[in-house]
């Protein structure tokens, strides 16, 4: 038996020698007929990031051989109880973790009471309570009578500390102090009162992830303006829907974007959607392009400033940013933050991803997505710094970054971490530092996120699932549970769920529906009924309370583990990007000879990211191109970053007797 096992380890790529030492070392963990022990054993002492992902997998499939399935999938991390005391969330339980998140829900006073004070959250006139909800639990007030900026909850802090480290692709690190950080951020408020802003104003920011853009983000919060967040891949027309939406009076941008030695086209993509007045920053230098009558360069706006900045105090439930989400059809859902969003992604990154005061967190991302305010929040409220990297993260240069700027938290979307793990870039870098991983945006497969556990010597990875409208995740993971591979441990503190069936009862996979009132949620849509889209046809629970749609699809494991499986509405994630089949379907019915389409996202077998697939009914013969023919509109009508895996051609749409589209057949039927 044990030869047999030495051939197997040989057959992963080990030496003879080594497979012998494998073997004998696994069986004596083994022997001890503690699987989560053995496990931590071998993870820690024997397998390292160098060897190839079979021999991870066939060492964690023999440990955990004897598992049984009641308690749930088997895990890839264990924390020790020194990690465990160590934690934020481990230092505040008590012992009782399971408690302790339900207390976050059922005794908000308390645990939000104590959150604010972890979290440094500076008040001008504190709040009455943290929640009124005399109206009900769908119309609650958090933090009623509060009166601040949670900008300066940010920035009044240690002076000294490091706020900011950042590179470009050259890979020269910087780094910035909160004293900087503040000084700059001060300096942009000034320059939007001099050049004639007043708060309340909706400025939108069009711009890559930079250490410019945070301060801009900063600036604009500081003197009482509203951000309006638009990512920096979008096309002229997106552009143009969420700045008619938001009705911003200006825009902040680049003039171009250089990654990877191109130089991409910005500023010309928010001049061709007839944009505001616009300020424009060099990606390099001095600004490369001619500006429009009427725009403003980075220099010329930052000469224009005012004295005697203040920051602008507003009533807690005030609009900070104007995000986007994208609905089933029409025009994307403008999600109003406040002063409170932040402190819930705070909360969570405090929580769950345990960002601890020196830090240093990245996340690939940008302000046009939750997760860009989110990192600046999750980040610097937690007393950490961020980390950005302004170059492209599916290059050995970013993996070198996380390593050289120190990054003790790195979130990813799975399509990340499988562009790494295929192309091997990141292999060779000592990613010791990484005390846990994060992952959301898209479904992860298994197999990935073992790679990525391993390549930081087996640390966890927080899988994280939330939306917009949540300013955070309501489902997750944390350092102080066991983590399994692409699944969740837990609810978000603050947060209870639970999963109905099609008939509003709870099952054990169905839709997920979230107990109302939920600190971070959001109260109101700009441009849509906020009742009919989130609690209008939502059964009640099982106690009779207020229940709040969310749209995911989600499976009760065993062991209190859950695992995602998509949406049960037409939305979907592509590349981490929530959009919608009407958006998609929008661009793809513009290519000639088609005469209607439905857009599904599906997962590939053995799991991972969505793959984007067209149902393409046509008016004339099918060309041979129509798969690049849609790619081309969806580039240039929507998004470039969104990539048609397959289309198919139809004779006829599966529909409901209202004449609706049974996308959810189609998904069936691709799967089969």
């Amino acid at each position: 038996m044990v030869m047999l096992e030495v051939d197997v380890l040989v057959g992963c790529g080990l030496s003879r020698d080594e497979a012998d030492e494998f073997a004998r070392r696994l069986g004596d963990a083994l022997g001890e007929g503690d699987a989560l022990r053995a496990w931590r054993k071998m993870s820690k002492d024997l397998l390292r990031p160098e060897h190839p992902l079979a021999l991870h997998r066939l060492v964690h499939d023999k440990t955990f051989a004897s598992w049984d399935p009641e308690r749930g999938p088997a895990p890839a991390w264990v924390p020790s109880e020194e990690e465990v005391a160590a934690s934020n969330i481990g230092k505040e339980m008590g012992g009782d973790y399971q408690a302790f998140q339900r207390r976050s829900f059922d005794d908000p006073e308390a645990f939000w009471g104590m959150m604010l004070k972890r979290l440094g959250i500076v008040a001008d006139t504190a709040p009455d309570r943290m929640v009124d909800t005399s109206d009900g639990a769908e119309h609650a007030r958090w933090l009623p009578g509060m009166q601040l900026n949670i900008a300066k909850s940010v920035l009044e802090r240690d002076p000294g500390a490091t706020a900011v480290i950042f590179a470009n692709d050259d890979g020269l690190l910087q780094t910035r102090s909160l004293g900087d950080l503040r000084r700059d951020v001060m300096q942009v408020a000034s320059a939007l009162r001099g050049a004639g802003y007043s708060a309340g104003d909706a400025i939108a920011i069009d711009m890559p992830m930079t250490y410019e853009s945070v301060i801009v983000y900063l600036g604009i919060v500081v003197f009482g303006g509203v951000v309006v967040s638009i990512a920096d891949s979008f096309a002229p027309a997106e552009i143009a829907t969420r700045l008619r939406i938001a009705e911003a009076k200006g825009v902040i941008t680049q003039d171009v974007i250089v990654r990877g030695g191109k130089t991409l086209p910005l500023y010309q993509r928010v001049v061709q959607a007839d944009a505001p007045r616009t300020i424009v920053l060099p990606a390099r230098g001095e600004v490369s392009v001619e500006l429009r009558a009427g725009d403003i360069s980075w220099s010329d706006f930052l000469a224009g400033g005012v004295t005697d900045v203040e920051y602008v105090v507003a009533d807690a439930s005030a609009a900070t940013n104007i995000l986007f989400s994208s609905g089933t059809t029409g025009d994307p859902k403008a999600i109003p933050w406040t002063h409170v969003t932040p402190i819930k992604a705070a909360a969570d990154g405090w929580a769950h991803h345990d960002i601890r005061r020196g830090d240093v967190v990245a996340w690939p991302t940008n302000l046009g997505w939750m997760m860009g305010p989110w990192l600046i929040y999750a980040s610097l409220l937690n007393g950490a710094a961020l980390a950005l990297y302004q170059g492209s993260p599916l290059t050995r240069g970013f993996g070198a970054f996380v390593r050289d700027a120190g990054v003790t938290m790195l979130g990813v979307v799975p399509s990340l971490v499988k562009s790494w793990q295929s192309s091997g870039c990141m292999d060779g870098l000592d990613w010791s530092a990484i005390r846990c991983f994060s992952s959301t945006g898209e479904a992860s497969s298994p197999d990935e996120m073992l790679w990525l556990m391993a390549r930081a010597g087996y640390k966890p990875v927080i899988e994280y699932c939330g939306g917009t409208e949540i300013g955070g995740g309501y489902i997750t993971g944390s350092v102080v549970q066991p983590q399994a591979p692409s699944t969740f441990s837990t609810a978000a503190v603050g947060c209870s769920l639970i999963i109905v069936d099609d008939d509003g009862n709870e099952t054990t996979e169905g839709e997920v529906a979230l107990r109302a009132p939920m600190l971070g949620s959001s109260s109101r849509l700009l441009n849509r009924d906020h009742h009919e889209v989130y609690f209008e046809g939502m059964p009640r629970g099982p106690d009779g309370e207020m229940l709040r749609r969310h749209g995911d699809q989600m499976e009760r494991l065993g062991g209190g583990y859950a695992r995602a499986h998509g949406r049960v509405d037409d939305t979907m994630n592509l590349g981490g990007i929530k959009t919608s089949s009407a958006e998609i379907e929008r661009a793809c019915n513009r290519v000639d000879g088609v005469h209607e389409t439905a857009a599904i996202a599906v997962a590939p077998r053995g799991g991972g990211p969505s793959q984007l697939v067209i149902y393409a009914v046509m008016e004339i013969a099918t060309p041979d191109d129509l798969k690049p023919l849609f790619q081309r509109s969806i580039r240039a009508r929507l998004n470039p970053l969104f990539k048609v895996h397959d289309v198919v051609v139809v004779e006829a749409l599966p529909r409901t007797a209202s004449n609706k589209v049974m996308r959810r057949v189609l998904r069936k039927r691709y799967a089969s």
